[in-house]
């Protein structure tokens, strides 16, 4: 398994209840580094997430799976959902949210193939 993709970004889980979005992990908005990993083998790939801060939290660590949606909301804030929950990144430049969609389409375009294609 190999990182693609590395940038830097808040990781966000939006919350049912208080229909807000909230950090994920401790309770500070602080940057990750959000990577995107491609296991060739296997055909899977997963987004993770680091806080830059010393503990290095893991605040997610998400497999894409068939059919999920990536909702590029504004130029810097994108998200999508998982069977529990929704995920939301809030990128520290544009550039960063560009190259990150980037890969996360083609990342989903994988999935999705057909069996036996690609």
């Amino acid at each position: 398994e190999s990182s693609i993709c590395q940038v830097r970004a808040t990781v966000m889980l939006y919350d049912d209840i208080k229909k807000c979005w909230v950090p994920a992990g401790s309770d500070s908005h602080s940057f990750s580094r959000i990577q995107i990993y491609h296991n060739p083998m296997a055909n899977t790939f997963r987004v993770v997430g680091r806080k830059l801060q010393a503990d290095q939290q893991v605040v997610i660590n998400c497999p894409l799976i068939k059919g999920m949606k990536y909702n590029q909301a504004t130029p810097s804030f994108h998200q999508w959902r998982d069977p529990k929950q929704v995920w939301g990144l809030n990128f520290g430049s544009k550039e960063d949210a560009a190259l990150f969609a980037n890969f996360m389409m083609h990342a989903l375009e994988a999935v999705n193939a057909p069996a036996g294609t690609g």
